[in-house]
């Protein structure tokens, strides 16, 4: 009897011993950070973390990190699906040197089905010498959705110098709504399949792009659409579409004071419809496909565009 009672009671201290492990290393459905956190608590609310790369270990599989006040979070490697949102926060993530965030979906793990990112209400700061806000690769991407909401981005002049790049190979969808990228030395928002066939569909929408190098570029495989939004400043040209399959469609816009409103090569398409093309050094070169609801005022060099739709429909809509 009393070597039974041991048994068990050696069995319960086991237990004991064991139980608090395995809650240590649960993650939870949200976190949190705070400027004032440890990356040594468990990312609760009453006991944040202080960094993203902290706090992302510790959130689980289409969970959500979250901001309880200003801070200083970090950059981070995100490789599972999952939301990063300090919605009424001023959370910022100084970048300087190196990227921001990157978004790596072949290190996503083969259970993750959704391979969905959202990132929302975040301020990336390059201070003059970060190299990408947000970067987006791999080949594992067949499916992925990548969503950038209410989020700055500023100051990345060391190489590459981009505000925000989708390489991913294996294609996927990209959303970015109000969003300002600015002050870069290079693309201010590139969407180039690494790959360069595999098609990675893109919607822009309120998204302001100014004084980087080209405002927008797209390469083969792109399909953008881009609506309500503005290009401006940029010293290369506002809008970019290089390669044949490269499809980029601009309705509602503003494109102004660029070196260059719109440029096309290599078979890149342009289709513009109801956009205000303005005092661009030089207005388009190559060549862009117009409904005749577009506005082009205080150019240099030539405006010519090809006509879409015929005399009883010079609109182009159906």
């Amino acid at each position: 009897m009393r070597k039974s009672v041991l048994s068990l009671a050696l069995l319960g201290a086991g237990f004991a011993l064991i139980l608090p492990v395995a809650s240590a290393q649960a993650q939870a459905t949200r976190t949190w950070i705070s400027g004032v956190g440890d990356d040594a608590n468990p990312c609760s609310r009453t006991a944040p973390c202080k960094t993203f790369a902290g706090a992302i270990s510790k959130t689980a599989t289409n969970g959500e990190i979250n901001c309880l006040d200003p801070n200083g979070a970090g950059s981070l490697t995100i490789t599972k699906s999952i939301t990063v949102d300090c919605h009424e926060i001023f959370s910022s993530d100084l970048n300087a040197g190196v990227p921001g965030f990157i978004i790596n979906f072949d290190a996503f793990a083969g259970t993750d089905v959704r391979k969905t990112v959202r990132i929302r209400n975040i301020n990336f700061n390059g201070a003059n010498t970060g190299t990408i806000g947000i970067r987006i690769i791999g080949a594992a991407s067949a499916g992925s959705a990548v969503f950038i909401e209410d989020v700055v981005i500023d100051g990345n002049f060391g190489a590459p110098g981009q505000g925000i790049i989708d390489a991913r190979t294996g294609g996927g969808e990209l959303s970015i709504f109000n969003t300002s990228v600015r002050n870069n030395g290079q693309n201010g928002i590139t969407i180039a399949p690494a790959s360069g066939s595999t098609q990675i569909t893109a919607i822009l929408e309120r998204v302001r792009v100014h004084n980087s190098g080209f405002g927008l570029a797209a390469a083969a495989g792109a399909k953008v659409t881009v609506v309500g939004s503005s290009f401006s400043g940029n010293t290369s040209a506002g809008i970019f579409a290089d390669a044949a399959g490269t499809q980029v469609v601009l309705d509602g816009n503003t494109i102004s004071g660029n070196a260059t409103g719109i440029q096309t090569t290599n078979s890149g398409a342009v289709f513009l419809s109801n956009n205000n093309i303005t005092f661009n050094a030089a207005c388009v070169s190559g060549s862009a496909a117009s409904n005749t609801n577009n506005r082009f005022v205080g150019n240099g060099g030539s405006c010519t565009v090809s006509p879409v739709g015929g005399v009883t429909n010079p609109t182009g809509q159906l």
